[in-house]
């Protein structure tokens, strides 16, 4: 049997709680220390009791001598701890997105190659069965594609203060894009050449735009676009759109039915944004009379996992990747890659024009 990977936990917030529960439960892992900076004077969750605690990166990277680190920080320190982890040995899982800035997320990528460090980015829809399903089926559409997708999110209750903390960091296309700009790359194969931006600033709490949308245009013909908004003011009408064309037909995901929840927005319940009810395949061939020549596939997702499933997923990924010394460059660049577009769609906001990638 392999050692046991000794993680370090930093940050203990939604994503941050998940992965450390994940961890606690693999047993090819073992906690040797969770850390924030006010985790000592936070409750922790039940199973996570006991652990040594932190609130000084540096101190618990000297003291706790990780093999690996985890890191569900706000998003404007992911490159600094990352690059402070594998300069001390460690290997490093990164909640999204890998840096705020092409530079930092170059320098992370470039660090982990030069010190042959596993960095695995937390693109949770990389590990989840039905977006791998709503890929494969998208890449039979034929060329070009279209794809459209979105992700709204009416903010009240906890979900008021943790989207208004997350603006802080990033936008919204910017912050949530990520995910969806990574899948409309692997559908395509392409090259992103142009992107275009809009945004707006309709909560008056939030320092920047809380929404946005973006378009972006691929060399092969592809376009696609994504839009995310965040506040109280949000619609949950058409919230949940993920689907692409292609000349062939179409591929769509549709969400689980509307679950009432007390305090709580459909839209902002974090399950509704990852679990899906069914794929259905449309097919375009029609016959002598013009008639469509197959039914749609609906194709039920037996095999469903919910948020804390896919950070096991996750975490089980990361693990192998340690110990079987999986190459994970094109993971990597992929995530330098979107990062890049939903960057070039804020700098389109800023400045009012469209932006052409080299």
């Amino acid at each position: 049997m392999p050692e046991k990977v000794k993680v370090l936990v930093v940050g203990l917030g939604n994503m941050g709680a998940s992965h450390a529960s994940a961890y606690h439960r693999n047993p090819g892992f073992e906690i040797v220390g969770l850390m924030s900076r006010t985790i000592k004077s936070k409750a922790v969750p039940d199973e996570l009791k006991g652990y040594p605690l932190y609130e000084d990166y540096d101190e618990a990277l000297k003291v706790a001598k990780p093999d690996a680190v985890s890191i569900n920080s706000w998003p404007n320190s992911h490159a600094e701890f990352a690059i402070k982890a594998m300069n001390a040995g460690a290997h490093v899982f990164m909640e999204k997105p890998i840096a705020t800035n092409i530079a930092d997320a170059e320098a992370v990528v470039k660090l982990a190659r030069e010190k042959n460090k596993k960095l695995v980015l937390g693109y949770i829809l990389r590990v989840h069965p039905s977006w791998m399903k709503f890929i494969e089926l998208g890449k039979t559409l034929g060329k070009p594609l279209v794809m459209r997708l979105n992700l709204n999110q009416q903010s009240s209750g906890p979900a008021w203060t943790w989207h208004k903390n997350l603006i802080d960091s990033l936008i919204p296309i910017v912050d949530c894009g990520v995910h969806y700009v990574d899948v409309m790359c692997q559908l395509t194969g392409a090259k992103p050449v142009r992107v275009h931006g809009i945004g707006a600033s309709l909560w008056e709490e939030a320092d920047k735009p809380n929404y946005g949308h973006l378009h972006v245009t691929f060399d092969d013909g592809s376009v696609g676009w994504y839009e995310a908004g965040w506040g109280p003011m949000m619609s949950e009408v058409a919230y949940f759109v993920k689907d692409v064309v292609g000349p062939k037909g179409a591929v769509s995901i549709v969400p689980n039915p509307k679950q009432t929840k007390e305090n709580l927005s459909d839209s902002a319940d974090i399950d509704q944004h990852t679990k899906t009810d069914a794929i259905r395949y449309h097919h375009a061939e029609v016959d002598a009379d013009k008639n469509f020549a197959r039914e749609d596939e609906i194709m039920t997702m037996t095999d469903e996992p919910g948020h804390q499933d896919l950070c096991d997923r996750e975490q089980a990924f990361f693990l192998k990747a340690i110990q079987e010394d999986i190459d994970l460059g094109e993971s990597m660049d992929a995530a330098v890659n979107s990062l890049r577009i939903v960057l070039a769609a804020e700098q389109s906001i800023n400045e009012k024009r469209v932006i052409e990638l080299d």
